[in-house]
């Protein structure tokens, strides 16, 4: 394919295009040199934490002048920890074995012929985040491994930071040798809005939101092409006639325990009636002594007073801070049922020991995940396991729960003959 002269169309279907060409490449270059180019990028931000401070320490500036939300100068924030650790997943990234290119037998074969699948790249795929800078070398991270090119657009708040840690990765792999366009880069600078990027279909394979509900809301709405939604937090739990209140505390704890995003923290706990337990101030007390703001249903609220009332609209929108709401169930069923109805689903929980209260939970629970008497706890870089992950998906679609490399792989069908008719 010849390169066209992009000067006359407008951003980004210029990054598409270049994405999308340098993606014919990427998707046939050895598993070696795409984990060269992931440990390239590892060490280029290695050596560059100051200019990304500094240019971090712009962006929070100007947002706390134009009165951004607290929430967003946390997720906009960058510390030494938060760039070291994008710069371990990046390295472990670069370690993994090739994701491509792995042979898997068919579930059919023709007569006279030999059939197999092989994971192969999606191509070019547009990763749309909301503050959060480290997550755009993360996503680089990700689709170069899995031979696929990205283009990047982060939100206004984080123009600095994002341009220079695409700097510095573009710089990076440019130096090992990948093509051109591999990571792009597109700003509002470039007069560019969100609807411009995901309605290039013709060149962009996926496209993958990440932040609020809202933005994943606004691309699925807007998006010509194919989306994997991300979902963060909203995430219930289920505490059952018998399950204890420590193990109650300690999940809600650790599920909070994951920053700047915990994408799996319980914010709303459903209590069995007949559980109520005199001894929730207990819980209340501990919950507050670490900083959270606890909320709660009418019936709770006449019982303990030092709660606050949730409105009825919060059930179903995740707080996305140290919040947590409790409401009272009737029974198991009604907890899946409101659950079904109300939750992220996306992580959900529950606390029990019956063994058949917790197959009724993790089957009846409409979510891509479920933990029994387990925190759903979301590490980007478990220390178990050969799997890194971006996110969590909430969608029966495209791919569902963890979002690992082979989630950014698809199928390909190879038939083989004989040569015989």
């Amino acid at each position: 394919m010849t390169v066209e002269a992009f000067d006359d169309y407008p951003e980004p279907m210029n990054s598409a295009k270049r994405a999308y060409q340098a993606s014919l490449k990427l998707g046939t270059t050895k598993g070696a040199d795409r984990s060269r180019a992931v440990l390239a990028m590892a060490r280029a931000l290695k050596r560059s934490f100051d200019d990304i401070l500094e240019a971090n320490t712009l962006d929070l500036e100007a947002s706390r002048e134009m009165a951004v939300p607290e929430l967003i100068l946390d997720w906009l924030k960058l510390t030494p920890s938060r760039l070291e650790n994008t710069v371990e997943i990046l390295q472990r990234l670069g370690e993994l074995s090739d994701p491509l290119r792995r042979v898997r037998n068919a579930d059919y074969q023709q007569e006279d012929s030999q059939s197999y699948t092989q994971l192969m790249p999606l191509g070019a795929i547009g990763f749309i985040y909301e503050a959060f800078p480290e997550l755009g070398a993360i996503a680089a991270g990700f689709c170069l491994k899995t031979g696929n090119t990205v283009i990047l657009k982060g939100s206004t708040e984080a123009s600095h930071s994002n341009a220079a840690i695409a700097e510095v990765l573009q710089t990076a792999i440019s130096e090992v040798g990948l093509p051109p366009g591999c990571i792009e880069l597109v700003t509002t600078e470039h007069g560019t809005s969100l609807r411009d990027l995901v309605t290039q279909d013709q060149y962009l394979s996926l496209v993958i939101p990440y932040g609020r509900s809202s933005l994943i809301q606004q691309v699925v709405r807007q998006a010509t092409c194919p989306v994997l939604k991300s979902a963060m937090g909203n995430c219930y739990l289920y505490w059952s006639l018998n399950g204890s209140l420590e193990m109650v505390r300690w999940m809600i704890l650790d599920s909070h325990e994951s920053e700047p995003d915990p994408v799996n923290a319980i914010e709303k706990v459903l209590i069995h009636r007949q559980a109520l337990p005199s001894s929730l101030p207990v819980l209340w007390n501990s919950l507050k002594e670490k900083g959270f703001e606890l909320k709660a249903d009418a019936e709770l609220v006449e019982a303990f007073p030092q709660l606050q009332l949730a409105k009825d609209g919060e059930w179903g929108t995740p707080y996305l801070n140290k919040t947590v709401a409790f409401k009272l169930v009737d029974s198991l069923e009604s907890a899946i049922a409101w659950i079904n109805q109300y939750s992220s689903s996306h992580a959900d929980a529950i606390v029990t020991d019956s063994y058949q209260e917790s197959r009724q939970f993790a089957l009846g629970v409409n979510s891509a995940s479920t933990y029994i008497n387990a925190s759903p706890r979301f590490s980007r870089n478990p220390s178990r396991g050969d799997s890194v992950f971006l996110g969590m998906s909430n969608q029966k679609g495209h791919r569902r729960g963890f979002i690992s490399l082979e989630t950014l792989t698809t199928v390909k069908h190879i038939i083989q003959g004989n040569g015989r008719f």
